[in-house]
Order: structure tokens, then sequence, then C-alpha cells
């Protein structure tokens, strides 16, 4: 027999916070690994009103070269096979069934396309639904964007520009962030970390998606010396300064990202 437990009504509220809150985690770990495994009752896709299922292989007739790099790609462990009639619905499960949209030879009205609504890809990634809703994000919820202007979702790991190094990934966002890209005379060697080493580039509490708040993020790799007197700081002084705003906007150095005429960044 289990011991009895005696709640006084003074912590019956965080006690019932605590289990609301991992019960929360739980199913959201189980709606996940529900939709990530190869199974009969894998993702089942967006709905479309009167459609039915068709399978992958009808998708094929007209998407041959999608179809042929889906191999290769992460997603294509995201959907699901129908045990009993042996038939691929991995398609379908990002897509929506088939049926209208392939017998009306490719309408797409009757057809969901994740790259334009968001939402669909959200099904499964839910992490970064919420931080798409943090106040510093891309505006993929106003519309101005979507998921596939950064990852390549029918081949490879879906990483930005089909790269693995940091450096190859931060092609992604140069390609709308130009005058970050550089080169610059005189660099920031951060950027050598990639955009990410400061940006969360889903979304973040922070101004302009920064991973940390204010002169804080720069103290993370600028070593500070304290005296009895002084912040140093670079071998510079730095006390009145801290107090004027972060290290970009005091007037110190805006140009974060690199400069062509200051090795101090300055402007």
């Amino acid at each position: 027999m289990l011991p009895s437990v005696d709640i006084s009504r003074k912590n019956w509220n965080l006690f019932s916070f605590l289990l609301l809150l991992f019960s929360g985690l739980g199913c959201a770990f189980f709606s996940v690994s529900c939709v990530t495994s190869v199974i009969d009752v894998g993702l089942i896709g967006p709905e479309i009103e009167g459609a039915e299922l068709i399978g992958s292989a009808q998708c094929q007739l007209c998407h041959p070269s999608v179809h042929g790099e889906l191999e290769t790609a992460v997603h294509a462990n995201v959907g699901f096979f129908n045990q009993d009639t042996g038939m691929d619905h991995r398609c379908e499960s990002c897509h929506g069934a088939g049926s209208m949209h392939f017998a009306t030879g490719g309408n797409i009205a009757f057809i969901k396309n994740p790259g334009k609504d968001p939402s669909i890809c959200m099904e499964c990634h839910l992490d970064k639904k919420m931080a798409f809703n943090l106040p510093g994000a891309h505006p993929l919820i106003e519309g101005k964007m979507s998921c596939t202007h950064c990852h390549e979702v029918h081949t490879g790991q879906a990483i930005p520009d089909r790269g693995h190094g940091m450096t190859v990934q931060d092609q992604a966002c140069y390609g709308c962030h130009e005058q970050q890209s550089g080169p610059f005379v005189f660099e920031h060697e951060a950027m050598r970390e990639g955009c990410q080493f400061c940006h969360d580039p889903h979304g973040s509490p922070n101004d302009k998606m920064l991973v940390t708040r204010n002169a804080n993020l720069c103290l993370q790799c600028h070593l500070t010396e304290l005296s009895d007197t002084t912040i140093q700081i670079g071998g510079a002084s730095h006390s009145g300064l801290m107090q004027m705003g972060t290290c970009w906007t005091a007037g110190c150095h805006e140009a974060v990202h690199g400069s062509n005429v200051s090795p101090k960044l300055r402007f």
C-alpha cells in the first residue's frame, strides 16, 4: 500500500500547477513522437473536404523529381504507410489527401502547400510555433515569409542551404540580410561562429531575436575585469559606458557585424 500524502491547502495550488505542467509536457512529447515515425498511425495530414487518400505513387506521376529526392530527406520519416494495404502516404501526410487534386489534373485548390501555410509545419514543430509568437521573431505568423524561405523540405536534412557547417547555413540568412554578409575590412570574429551564435532564427523574447538580452550578449565573449574603481573590457574602462545602453546602441560599436573603417567596430 502506498503511503498517504497530506497535501495542505497552502501547497495545493503549487501541486496542481506542477501536475498540469508535466501532463502538458507529456502530451506534447507524445504527439511529436507519434508523427515522426513511419508507422501505420502516423501523421494523417491536413484535412481536405471530400478528398481521399490515394498514395504517394500517384503523386510521383506528376512530381517525379520531388518524389525521387524525397528518399534522401529527413521528412521522408514523417508520415505513414498503411500496413494493411502497403500504400505509402508520406506526401499526403503534409499535403493532405490527394484524390481531388489528382482527379482535377493538379488543381491547387484541392491540395495543401506547407510552403504557403506554415501552420501545417507547426503541427509537428510545436516548439517553433511557440517561438514565432515571441516578441522578437521572423514575420512568419504575419504571412511575410514561409518556412521554405529557409528550409528545403523535400531533400536532405532540411538545414538551410542543404549544408551542415555554420557558414553554409548562414547563406540562408544572407539571402535577405545581404548587408550583414560582408566581407568587411575589420571583421567581427563572432561572425565566424554563425548567425545563430547571437540570433535565434525562429524567435526570442529579446529584440532582434537575440539569444541574450542587452550587453550580456557581448560579455559572453568579451572578458570583463573588475578593479576597485572601474570595469575594464578590452583594456578600456567601461564603467560609465555600460549605463548608456547596449554595446551597439550607446554610440560605441554600432557595426556589430563588421566595419570597413573602424577596428573597434564603432561605425
